[in-house]
């Protein structure tokens, strides 16, 4: 059985046909190539909103198609993110608040939604899909993570929460172990500096491309446009230099740990 998204993808292939277009004229409609119109349809390339706009917008649809694909269960930013993610061959993810999702023990991701307005089952269904996402580390070829973490992210815990703290710590340093993962941490004795306006992850894909995810209070922005991943990979460098090396890092998780204990 196919799932929505591969449904509404046959059905945008349909729609195609029926209006007598191969993928270069449907392509010139919608200002995509011809090539991107294949590869979506044949599964090579994630079905993404801009792309369901431009349909809906060229075929002059009301916005049918958008309104399918908003209805397909995740918000279409976490479910575009996923496949984006799925496909990466390298994340690199800064963090000035919270240990990256890929990182996180169990209790740790339930108590980042806590405060969320979300019932029990919604929550069972994040944390599952949160730590679902962590087999990336393990798949073969893995998955090549390079985090920064504000020294916040270390320190910044209620007392109750102590024992939660120091097992998410201690299972940040056995990621740390593994060879394709990097871990670093930008010590508070930097002060004020450029990272400090919010977390984003940069995806490099296999042939080569890179997505952005830039998180806000509100919906994350996805994107690839060259010119915004070029932003975030300039303002990934600047917060990188301000990082402790690995071994200094993972000294300070440590030393963050034992803090908890």
């Amino acid at each position: 059985m196919r799932n929505g998204v591969e449904f509404l993808v046959g059905e945008l292939r349909a729609a195609r046909i029926a209006r007598g277009l191969s993928q270069d004229d449907f392509g010139k409609l919608i200002n995509y190539s011809g090539t991107h119109v294949g590869n979506v349809e044949g599964g090579q390339r994630p079905l993404k909103v801009d792309y369901v706009k431009a349909v809906d917008q060229a075929l002059q649809t009301g916005g049918l198609y958008q309104r399918l694909f908003e209805k397909m269960g995740a918000p279409i930013w976490l479910r575009e993110w996923i496949e984006d993610e799925q496909r990466a061959v390298s994340l690199r993810w800064y963090e000035p608040a919270w240990v990256p999702g890929i990182l996180q023990t169990e209790e740790y991701a339930r108590t980042t939604l806590a405060g969320e307005l979300l019932r029990p089952d919604d929550v069972d269904r994040l944390v599952g899909s949160r730590l679902g996402r962590q087999a990336l580390l393990h798949r073969d070829p893995p998955l090549l993570l390079t985090a920064v973490l504000d020294e916040a992210v270390i320190r910044r815990a209620a007392e109750h929460q102590r024992a939660m703290m120091t097992a998410q710590l201690e299972h940040l340093l056995a990621c740390a172990e593994l060879p394709h993962v990097q871990i670093h941490v930008v010590p508070s004795t930097v002060g004020i500096y450029g990272g400090l306006g919010g977390p984003f992850v940069i995806a490099g894909l296999p042939d080569g491309s890179r997505v952005g995810c830039a998180d806000g209070q509100l919906e994350p922005q996805i994107t690839d446009r060259p010119e915004d991943v070029a932003t975030l990979e300039h303002r990934w460098e600047r917060i990188r230099a301000e990082a402790l090396p690995r071994q200094e890092s993972l000294n300070r998780i440590k030393e963050a740990a034992s803090s908890w204990t």
